[in-house]
């Protein structure tokens, strides 16, 4: 190597060694720390003691919570990823028609993703109060009875949904970009060939934005095993443990019980489980997932 490499060998480095610093202190040391204290027994006030792998025996052989919580993650799991992705996909096609008005329409739409989940949780929480909620009161009018939508194991759940179907707005606007790259020439030609609305929307619409929708299937599935907002603000886990979702688990281990080895054991779990949902999604994408060029094909 001549002077002049190493020169601006040591320059590069030197340019660098900000982010360099910056990702082995905030990152790595931090994802190495955790994997050693969760073989630990830490509550912070005192040094570790190494338990070998006692913390991920205990939550897989006698943890009754955590069996619940797995429970609850993977029915929030399954149903939230899904029906978020179902209603931005529909709230982008009916916002991509002509109509009148539509600019301020996906200001209306996409206006949830830009509110505070505090202050989203605070309207939430006074529409649907069994004593002074708008909704309920409205149930009352109508001669109806009320809904017990937050103080119900029956009911939180479903209501958690519709909250998380309404603030979809960020894969709304991900999906009307795509929407319009659908090249035009595809609807002309299926309109040619007699093709009606819902042919064109089935055979056209989904396939070309069959990866976009994967790409929000993927966030939402990461998103959902680390929901943590709204159940916190609104539920508290409750009732009956019914929202205890895995998030709230592992921050009350760390901060509210200072379990701190417990809450890394279940961090690296979750980090486990989200991986292998994602290669579980991404290898099965080639069957509904359609690339240009052939690509899905190949996969």
């Amino acid at each position: 190597m001549s002077s002049r490499e190493r020169r601006n060998l040591f320059l590069g480095l030197l340019f660098v060694s900000p982010w360099l610093i910056g990702f082995l202190l905030w990152t790595v040391y931090p994802l190495l720390a955790s994997i050693y204290y969760s073989l630990t027994r830490y509550d912070i006030m005192r040094p570790p003691v190494f338990l070998g792998i006692k913390n991920y025996q205990e939550l897989f052989t006698s943890d009754e919570t955590f069996r619940i919580v797995i429970r609850n993650t993977l029915y929030w799991v399954s149903l939230s990823a899904p029906l978020g992705v179902v209603s931005a996909f529909l709230m982008a096609t009916l916002l991509n028609a002509r109509i009148i008005g539509r600019s301020v329409f996906r200001a209306i739409f996409f206006f949830p993703s830009i509110v505070p989940a505090f202050v989203t949780a605070m309207v939430w929480q006074y529409l649907l109060s069994t004593q002074y909620g708008a909704i309920n009161a409205t149930l009352q009018g109508l001669g109806l009875k009320t809904i017990p939508f937050l103080s119900s194991p029956q009911w939180v759940k479903p209501t958690l949904l519709v909250i998380h179907m309404w603030a979809q707005g960020s894969a709304m606007v991900i999906f009307l970009a795509t929407l319009q790259d659908v090249p035009r020439s595809l609807y002309e030609a299926a309109t040619v060939d007699g093709a009606n609305a819902w042919h064109k929307f089935w055979y056209i619409t989904i396939p070309m934005c069959s990866p976009v929708i994967l790409f929000n299937l993927v966030m939402g599935f990461i998103g959902g095993f680390q929901y943590f907002t709204l159940p916190w603000l609104l539920t508290q886990g409750g009732p009956h443990r019914a929202t205890e979702f895995y998030a709230l688990y592992l921050y009350r281990n760390a901060f509210q019980w200072f379990r701190m080895g417990k809450a890394a054991a279940l961090a690296w779990i979750l980090f486990v489980i989200i991986v292998i949902f994602t290669a579980i999604l991404f290898k099965s994408s080639a069957r509904f997932v359609y690339y240009a060029g052939g690509e899905g094909e190949k996969r």
